[in-house]
């Protein structure tokens, strides 16, 4: 997936894990503790995280707003994992 920062611009990131209310990657493209990152989700469009927490090449996002359960379940029917 693309992320933009202002500071780096558009770099491409592996979203590991997602809640409602923030996201991990690994791989981390030199993303710093308290960047702002922007990010396109399915169902959610646009929205901003701040670099939480980073330990060797993974890295901890929070989303700039809890996002809503209906939302949410949408968003994990199209990026989880498929079954079957």
């Amino acid at each position: 997936m693309i992320a933009e920062s202002r500071q780096d611009g558009e770099k491409t990131i592996h979203i590991v894990n997602v809640s409602a209310h923030g996201f991990m990657i690994d791989g981390n493209p030199g993303y710093q503790r308290a960047e702002r990152v922007e990010r396109r989700l399915p169902v959610i469009g646009r929205i901003e995280a701040l670099v939480t927490w980073t330990v060797e090449q993974r890295l901890g996002l929070q989303f700039e707003r809890a996002l809503r359960l209906p939302d949410f379940l949408a968003l994990l029917d199209i990026i989880g994992p498929k079954t079957g």
